[in-house]
């Protein structure tokens, strides 16, 4: 009997080494065989991968695809087929919809209003707000991946939700209940009352151009909110997640953590390493993002903390605006948030390229830390047999532009809008089928709500 899908051929990747001479068989959306070449001589597919490499399938675990309820900047199909397109497999979406996603309730309307869109597997974070604390028990039973608290009052009213972030007092207590869990918890984080004061300040002297929102927006907003948080998890016994650090001050506190075996991980993102505030200069409000993107010295010290594993997942924080939202004069009155879900993979494949990571590196950041840190291991983030059949294959040799308009979300708003990369993901395969080739997405919307195995 014929397998269903070998891919032959190809370099595979794992987050330790590289290496060529063996195939892989699929089986209903399975790993069933991983054998030398010309093991599988019959099959009903094959994907030749000669001169490609075989990368488990790129996890991203913060996307915002802002349904239900904000289906104007982006839906379900549009932003998954936005990963598809850009090699990713499997996302993570985050709470702030319509109605935020802080209840069982909330969660089901949830799954039923995106079902049949997904395009790659996803998981979903639930949300902690000051009214919302007891849900976690009943959110984790519910197969929610991870939580989410704000510590700053991110964007409530466009987010629709009356609730404010917890205070201190709530953040330690749901910290001592997602422990219970199991289940990882991350923070947005910035100390509100930090940013509250200097942006007032420098909105009374009149600032209204992009750096100011950097300026609005310091380093030690951000370094004091990860050290609170570090305090309380660590008191509290539970497993914490830094979601888009974006400073030196950051990758020291998450450093020192570490060294003290404290459960705790960090993320960082392309803007973050490709780019400093100056660039505002130059793209003005379309790259207002919360934390900002800051200097060099910051973005230097992010590298370094991917090299040396105090960073521990690439994510993108996908957040995408209508253009008239993004698009301002006033800096105050801009969005924050830029998609980027589909430009990741080119943009860190050129940065591999350039040797600031090795293809393993790149593995293990973007596919089996995120699953191992989110409970997906080994069923994502590995190729080995037993394992889903997710795969981002890829061509190093490739060169591309990353143009706006092309983009699958129905933003087109992006900083890289015409740059060039090298290494291009040329399929992606979510379990055993083939959902994007050569840049086209091929598949109807098949993807399925990934729940964790604690």
């Amino acid at each position: 009997m014929a397998i269903e899908l070998v891919i032959k051929n190809g370099k595979i990747v794992t987050s330790q080494v590289e290496y060529e001479g063996d195939d892989i068989a699929i089986e209903k959306g399975k790993i069933v065989a991983i054998r030398k070449q010309g093991s599988f001589p019959e099959a009903k597919e094959v994907i030749d991968a000669e001169g490609k490499y075989i990368l488990p399938g790129i996890i991203d675990v913060h996307v915002h695809f802002r349904e239900p309820g904000f289906t104007y900047k982006e839906d379900f199909e549009t932003g998954s087929m936005g990963a598809a397109a850009g090699g990713v497999t499997t996302v993570f979406d985050m709470p702030n919809n319509k109605p935020y996603i802080a209840t069982v309730e909330a969660l089901e309307q949830k799954l039923e209003s995106i079902q049949h869109k997904a395009y790659v597997d996803f998981g979903l974070i639930a949300a902690v707000t000051a009214n919302s604390i007891h849900e976690i028990p009943a959110l984790a039973k519910a197969g929610i991946n991870a939580f989410k608290i704000f510590m700053a009052d991110v964007g409530r009213t466009e987010f629709a939700t009356p609730e404010a972030p917890p205070d201190d007092g709530g953040i330690w207590k749901a910290f001592q209940l997602v422990a219970e869990t199991g289940l990882r918890i991350g923070v947005h984080a910035e100390n509100n009352s930090i940013v509250d004061y200097i942006s007032a300040e420098l909105k009374k002297a009149g600032r209204t151009d992009p750096l100011a929102h950097v300026e609005g927006r310091p380093s030690v907003a951000e370094a004091e909110a990860i050290a609170r948080a570090i305090l309380f998890a660590a008191e509290a016994g539970c497993k914490l997640h830094i979601y888009h650090m974006s400073s030196k001050e950051g990758v020291q506190l998450v450093k020192a953590a570490k060294a003290k075996g404290l459960p705790i991980s960090a993320e960082v993102g392309p803007l973050y390493l490709h780019l400093t505030c100056s660039y505002m200069n130059k793209v003005g409000s379309i790259l207002k993002m919360n934390p900002p993107v800051r200097y060099w010295e910051d973005g230097e010290a992010l590298w370094q903390g991917l090299a040396d594993g105090t960073i521990d997942i690439i994510a993108t924080d996908h957040s995408p605006h209508a253009q008239d939202e993004k698009i301002q004069e006033n800096i105050w009155e801009a969005k924050a948030g830029l998609g980027g879900v589909e430009t990741c993979v080119p943009l860190m494949l050129t940065q591999v390229n350039a040797g600031r990571l090795s293809l393993s590196d790149y593995v293990k950041r973007a596919s089996e830390y995120p699953s191992r840190l989110f409970h997906l291991y080994p069923r994502k983030g590995t190729i080995q047999v037993g394992s889903d059949a997710d795969f981002t294959i890829v061509e190093m040799e490739k060169e591309g532009v990353i143009s706006s308009n092309k983009l699958h979300s129905k933003s087109k708003v992006t900083p890289f809008d015409g740059w060039k990369v090298k290494g291009m993901p040329v399929y992606t395969i979510v379990r055993g089928k083939v959902v994007m080739k050569d840049g086209k997405v091929t598949d109807k919307p098949q993807g399925e709500f990934i729940k964790p195995v604690i």
